[in-house]
């Protein structure tokens, strides 16, 4: 059964401060059309850039995760993307009047509630799931991390954390399905060691720490002169070691509260990979940098899947989606240099389009008359056509815009088109438009047999329109 995409109902907003930048903020959960994802945006800064959420965006894993794009940045933002996908959505515009998140209680609780409190809303199109197709590893031998993905129909995690520290010791967490997210893992808060405090202190490097929004672990001695002096930095009477061996500022929520963090952190960076997952994902001391490395591995494979997809046998002459008239209100062609005859399906992600290759071609007249062949620089033009298709899709009037292609690639022709064959062409996009630059895959196939495929780069042009005489 189809699941389909989630949005909220309404707007929805949090503030506080930022863990790093101890700047007020107020972060605004917006709903969001279909297929938008997940996008940040800076609505303190001109012209208001908008961020995409996307691993290809990230700048920075020293502190947390920070992404940047139009000349914007928003920083810490795992623990929002963590309650995003925790709560099963798929479109949400976040707005920030600041360049970093609020760190609120140093989990994603405080967000979750807010999602939960807003409620969502299904929408009309269908999520896309990328299913992991076999084992995905990452390792990091100098920092002993190691990280696989494995083929799992459901998101399941288990994370296990050692720092070599007598106190945390070595801590383990999991769960059996997202779904078990808001109850298990939501609530547990973010934590550092005791001598990291007091360097990132030193530094200046957490203005908006409080000991509110941390677990501090007490991995050293200290001298009652060192926590009278921490207790005076944030503003408390008195502060002492807990038998657990953490700063008595708060008591653990979970035994292992640490490793679910990292669990927590990990579902954040992870939904940068830019779609839900399927799969059983397995971490020895996971952090952000690790999470961010494997996302982009994620993103790899789902780039290759789609380039190795085989396209299905369509029946040529079911009711198209779009007749050849149709198609003449969305592509500028026309006639003899129109060679797409219907559209036969068009999603977000990918369209399939028929050309029926006849005899009465002008081009037959000069192309091998005596053993006319369907020239390959048409097919790819045809396939272009059909690709065209899918990129003028996402613009609100397709007649305003024109597609160029920049770039094609890997053109393979695998056998002869003849008069009286039909080809189907697929596009598929190789990743999602961006900045009006399209990245697509296309195969051609005469019943079931492949004869052309090719990748392509295609840009979206606006039409000038003339300027009114004076």
């Amino acid at each position: 059964m189809n699941v389909r995409q989630k949005t909220i109902k309404q707007e929805i907003s949090a503030s506080g401060v930022g863990l790093h930048t101890g700047a007020n903020v107020t972060l605004t959960f917006c709903p969001a059309p279909e297929n938008h994802g997940f996008k940040f945006q800076r609505i303190d800064l001109d012209g208001h850039p908008i961020i995409e959420a996307d691993a290809d965006n990230v700048t920075d894993t020293s502190r947390g995760t920070t992404l940047t794009q139009n000349g914007a940045s928003v920083s810490t933002v795992e623990h929002v993307m963590a309650s995003l996908i925790g709560m099963d959505l798929d479109n949400v515009l976040i707005k920030l009047d600041g360049p970093e998140t609020p760190i609120m209680d140093g989990s994603s609780i405080q967000f979750v509630d807010l999602l939960e409190e807003v409620g969502t809303v299904e929408q009309n199109a269908d999520r896309e799931y990328f299913t992991i197709p076999h084992n995905i590893t990452y390792t990091e031998e100098d920092r002993k991390v190691e990280i696989v993905a494995m083929p799992l129909d459901d998101y399941r995690f288990t994370c296990m954390i050692d720092y070599n520290s007598p106190v945390l010791g070595s801590q383990h967490a999991g769960i059996n399905t997202i779904a078990e997210f808001k109850k298990e893992i939501a609530s547990c808060r973010t934590f550092c060691f005791l001598h990291e405090l007091e360097y990132q202190l030193s530094h200046n490097l957490i203005k908006g720490g409080d000991l509110n929004n941390a677990i501090v672990i007490v991995d050293k001695e200290v001298t009652k002169d060192e926590l009278s002096h921490l207790a005076k930095l944030f503003n408390r009477k008195d502060i002492d070691v807990a038998p657990q061996g953490i700063l008595n500022n708060m008591e653990l929520r979970y035994q292992n509260e640490p490793a679910r963090h990292k669990l927590l952190d990990m579902i954040g960076d992870l939904a940068l990979v830019g779609m839900h997952l399927k799969g059983h994902i397995m971490a020895a001391r996971p952090g952000h940098a690790a999470n961010v490395a494997f996302a982009k591995k994620i993103k790899a494979a789902i780039k290759k899947e789609k380039n190795k997809k085989i396209q299905k046998v369509y029946d040529p002459s079911a009711k198209p989606l779009y007749d050849v008239v149709q198609i003449m209100d969305i592509l500028p062609h026309r006639q003899p240099f129109l060679f797409v005859d219907k559209i036969l399906e068009l999603s977000k992600n990918h369209v399939v389009g028929v050309k029926n290759v006849t005899m009465n071609e002008e081009f037959f007249k000069g192309h091998f008359p005596g053993a006319p062949v369907f020239p390959g620089v048409i097919q790819i033009e045809a396939m272009a056509q059909v690709g065209g298709i899918l990129v003028l899709s996402t613009v609100p009037d397709p007649r305003n815009y024109l597609t160029y292609f920049l770039k094609i690639d890997n053109v393979r022709f695998r056998a002869q088109v003849l008069p009286g064959d039909t080809i189907v062409f697929r596009c598929d996009l190789l990743e999602p438009i961006r900045r009006g630059i399209a990245q697509m895959k296309g195969v051609g196939m005469v019943g079931e047999k492949i004869v052309v495929e090719a990748e392509m780069m295609a840009q979206i042009s606006k039409i000038k329109q003339a300027e009114p005489a004076q």
